[in-house]
């Protein structure tokens, strides 16, 4: 077994990995607070969400604020479960290398 086997593909961009450590300690998140944290453009956020939420690892919930429209995220227990392994694979892979 390789030392990085646990290292998922799907974390390898900076965006991705971002909305998931916040979501990580956060109980949910919502669009904006993802764009002004990490400093991504709409289009940019929107796609790298859409792409975790297609793996099943975070969840999207649409509202309503008053007239505004709200999309608000929150990370699956199988979201959960893939990171948690992605960064101890990470930390495996530092360890190793040092």
């Amino acid at each position: 077994m390789s030392i990085i086997t646990n290292i998922n593909k799907l974390f390898d961009h900076r965006i991705r990995l971002g909305i998931m450590s916040v979501l990580m300690v956060n109980e949910y998140a919502d669009f904006n607070m993802l764009k002004e944290l990490l400093g991504a453009t709409d289009g940019n956020l929107a796609s790298h969400t859409k792409a975790l939420e297609k793996a099943e690892y975070i969840l999207v919930e649409k509202q309503f604020i008053g007239r505004k429209p709200n999309t608000r995220y929150s990370v699956t227990k199988l979201g959960k479960l893939e990171f948690q392994k992605h960064i101890e694979a990470l930390e495996k892979l530092i360890n190793k290398t040092q």
